[in-house]
């Protein structure tokens, strides 16, 4: 109600006042005497004052409160009386049912839908709305608990999820899966038991970082067709971050590094976003990276 506060305050200041005319006085060289204003009496006041404070209410009960003034006898009766009966608490439960029903049809709904099937009506709405009943009401369902829904609801959003994920992007799973092996025959191509394959270009003779020192890096990163998503090189600046703040396949990659080193590394999907789209990068890509190690920042 802190705009409302506002409105009463604001009100203070513009009041009509009855006041006495000043009477005509002639032309007299005498300093000027400050006007005269008859005030009205205490009770008269209260009462203007009151009224003068209703300016804008209605308008802002319309339009922050959702209020239909037809029903505004009914407002003044809560204003008179400010006690909460049982028939309004059961008025104001209703009310909050109402709003929590148009939050569940219009948002909770449509958004598992999409997540789990890009469509907007995919759940039985019927038996939506009956297991929001029977949960709300407390009702017990033979056989499964509350927490075995809960696990069961999250066991499925995640089967839908990654169904549908398989279902638009799996493609990418297969390209890179056929490009690591292609490439792992390749000549100086090295996999490790992780499944990241790296290529030395420059051998570096310096200290190798650990998981947890930050580092300072140039780089140039691909997806397997060779489009480009990323250089710091055309940014003109290396990267500063630690080895353990980046995909799995860039620590495994910058420990076992020699400072100095320019590795070419080629990262299977599980090791860089998986099933996660990250900017340019589409879910389930391969990713291929030119990394040159400045230094470890200490």
């Amino acid at each position: 109600m802190k705009k409302l506060a506002i409105l009463l305050l604001a009100v203070m200041v513009c009041i009509p006042m009855a006041a006495a005319k000043p009477k005509k006085t002639k032309k007299s060289n005498k300093k000027a005497v400050a006007e005269v204003v008859d005030t009205i009496n205490i009770n008269d006041f209260s009462f203007h004052f009151g009224r003068a404070n209703t300016n804008g209410l209605k308008e802002y009960l319309v339009q922050r409160m959702d209020m239909d003034t037809a029903y505004i006898a009914d407002f003044i009766q809560g204003f008179d009386d400010a006690t909460i009966t049982e028939a309004d608490k059961k008025l104001k439960a209703r009310l909050a049912g109402k709003e929590i029903r148009a939050q569940v049809e219009g948002q909770v709904m449509e958004q598992v839908s999409k997540q789990i099937n890009d469509s907007v009506d995919l759940l039985n709405r019927a038996e939506f709305l009956r297991g929001f009943r029977v949960g709300i009401a407390g009702e017990d369902v033979p056989g499964i608990s509350m927490d075995s829904s809960q696990i069961l609801v999250r066991k499925n959003i995640e089967y839908y999820h990654k169904a549908q994920m398989e279902r638009k992007y799996g493609a990418n799973r297969q390209a890179g899966i056929d490009f690591l092996a292609a490439n792992a025959k390749k000549d100086s191509v090295v996999t490790t038991a992780s499944g990241l394959q790296y290529k030395v270009i420059t051998k570096g003779t310096g200290e190798i970082p650990t998981a947890s020192q930050k580092v300072k890096v140039n780089y140039r990163g691909t997806l397997i067709d060779g489009t480009e998503f990323d250089s710091s090189y055309k940014r003109k600046q290396p990267s500063t971050f630690a080895c353990n703040q980046v995909i799995k396949g860039w620590t495994e990659a910058l420990t076992m590094m020699p400072v100095g080193s320019k590795w070419m590394i080629y990262i299977p999907q599980e090791l860089a976003y998986g099933d996660r789209e990250s900017g340019k990068i589409p879910p389930f890509s391969a990713l291929v990276f030119e990394v040159e190690l400045l230094e470890i920042v200490k």
